[in-house]
């Protein structure tokens, strides 16, 4: 099978990306980014996860490229954070760093083409809050075809495709679809959703907020909480 690169932050989707590559393809690299984020403790999630599911990571340092006022780069701005995920705004959160998924995928690509791979995955979503922008298909498919062109990747030819298997799932959807993902759950029980940077999570940013939904729609024990319970 054709080798894939996934994107991966050692979050709840990436890792179920990562696995969902796993499954599909016999060669997998995942490519993690340090870009100064206030929740850098993904990235130890990352490196735990990826000897897990025995692939090679690649460290991308990228600090100080990214520029905005949200709080995961801008650290004096605060993470705004809700009393449960009825009560969530919708529109864009303050959460949101401009260009942030164009640049990891441009990045990313360029990976793809030095390692030989013809499958680049990313665990983005539209159908999750938070309003960002370069969460949706409308995103993905011109950042594909700007890539391959840049690439210079015509489709008769070889062509890098971006796959993004938790595009249209809800939270509950994604984590259904991660339990049939054979050792993705036992993956999820080290990854790293909350914003806020802290284990065990503050359960109240939005990010914390649509996880712990997800799972509670779905009828599952998240199972970070799970171990997290039984080391405290």
């Amino acid at each position: 099978m054709p080798s894939a690169l996934v994107v991966f932050s050692g979050g709840q989707d990436s890792t179920t990306c990562l696995y969902a590559a796993k499954k599909a393809h016999d060669e997998v690299t995942a490519l993690c980014f340090d870009y100064g984020q206030k929740h850098i403790i993904e990235l130890e999630s990352a490196s735990r996860i990826a000897d897990m599911v025995e692939c090679k990571l690649i460290k991308m340092p990228i600090p100080g490229v990214l520029s905005g006022t949200s709080p995961l780069i801008y650290h004096e701005n605060q993470v705004h954070t809700y009393e449960s995920a009825d009560v969530l705004p919708g529109g864009l959160e303050n959460t949101f760093v401009p260009a942030r998924n164009l640049l990891f995928l441009t990045i990313a690509a360029s990976v793809a083409y030095a390692i030989g791979a013809d499958y680049l995955y990313t665990g983005v979503c539209q159908a999750d809050f938070g309003g960002y922008p370069d969460c949706r298909q409308s995103f993905i498919d011109v950042a594909e075809k700007a890539i391959n062109q840049a690439l210079f990747l015509p489709e008769d030819e070889r062509h890098l495709s971006i796959e993004t298997p938790l595009m249209n799932f809800t939270k509950a959807e994604s984590v259904l679809f991660a339990k049939g993902l054979p050792g993705c759950f036992d993956a999820l029980a080290y990854s790293h959703t909350c914003y806020q940077g802290v284990c065990p999570p503050c359960g109240k940013c939005h990010s914390c907020l649509l996880r712990s939904r997800g799972f509670g729609e779905a009828g599952i024990e998240d199972p970070l909480l799970t171990r997290l319970r039984g080391e405290l």
